[in-house]
């Protein structure tokens, strides 16, 4: 099944050429959340086929525009495509207020989907949604102005049943899903047929964090250790790291040691000042602290691929 991380728009501050402001699409199982949503992002949706359907959850890092602008353009297409679906909005309790006031200058009537907004607060770690396939927990950042990255991790799956084991016991449907969920079965003659002889794991559970617009922090490693994706701010190179303490920003130095330290899988980073016109100096100095680091190229994705854990 999968897990993948797909970069919309890579650019801080402003859009340049070539780079949209911030947004990024979690896909799971053919489900779509979105993580920011910069000016632009329906366009980026559209051109990177990505269904604006699939989407029921979006989640806003802080309210920045360069993080927000492409909330208001999504919504009024919602409207005029006359969504029936719930919207899940989950963001700092502020943004109700300015969509609340943009509603009533720029509508006449109601929207005809429901908008659920999920306020919370930046400053601590929360489980923000949460279903059986998938949880999403806020991680506090430090930025100029309240702001929290994501974490998304896999809810482990289900033991897999032996299909010899099925035969040989003649085990009946209505039992199968008792026994992925680790019961021993009770076969026709009185046995007790051990779960571990029936069984194999599952694959192990996935994880993507996604950190944007932040100063330097340690603070984040419990939380972000051992992902297997970790998107991260590399707004400037290491030489204007006074410029990035001050803007509340990190350096591509800073994210590929934040990477190596939480020992992550992957690192991608992004975010990146309009003042680098390519990115390879910025993954070529990220890489000295962690080798396995990639640029946010908009249009790709970085998936999980699934590993199943030993017996």
């Amino acid at each position: 099944m999968s897990f993948s991380l797909t970069i919309i728009g890579s650019s801080s501050a402003v859009p340049v050429s070539g780079r949209f402001p911030s947004a990024h699409a979690i896909k799971l199982h053919e489900r779509i959340f979105l993580v920011d949503c910069g000016e632009g992002t329906q366009m980026q949706l559209r051109k990177f086929d990505l269904s604006f359907g699939k989407i029921n959850h979006i989640f806003i890092s802080h309210l920045h525009g360069d993080h927000t602008f492409g909330l208001f353009g999504l919504l009024s297409s919602y409207k005029l495509l006359d969504r029936k679906a719930d919207l899940h909005l989950y963001a700092n309790p502020l943004l109700k207020t300015i969509l609340d006031e943009h509603h009533k200058y720029f509508y006449q009537e109601q929207f005809p989907f429901p908008l659920i907004f999920h306020p919370f607060g930046a400053g601590k770690k929360q489980l923000i949604f949460e279903d059986d396939q998938i949880e999403v927990s806020t991680i506090p950042l430090k930025h100029s102005i309240p702001s929290c990255g994501f974490l998304f991790r896999e809810k482990p799956p289900l033991l897999n049943i032996r299909k010899e084991m099925i035969e040989r016991y003649r085990i009946p449907v209505e039992k199968i899903n008792e026994i992925k969920r680790g019961m021993d079965y009770i076969a026709e003659d009185g046995e007790r047929i051990e779960n571990k002889k029936l069984t194999f794991p599952p694959y192990k559970p996935r994880s993507i964090a996604v950190c944007s617009d932040t100063r330097y922090t340690e603070s984040i490693i419990p939380q972000i250790s051992g992902a297997d994706i970790l998107y991260h701010e590399a707004t400037y190179l290491d030489n204007m790291r006074k410029r990035a303490d001050e803007t509340f920003h990190s350096t591509a130095r800073q994210a590929g040691m934040l990477a190596r330290k939480a020992n992550v899988g992957k690192l991608i980073i992004g975010h990146f000042s309009g003042r680098y016109k390519i990115p390879d100096p910025i993954v070529a100095e990220a890489r000295e602290e962690f080798p396995n680091t990639f640029s946010a190229e908009e249009g790709e994705s970085h998936n999980i691929r699934p590993l199943r854990q030993k017996e």
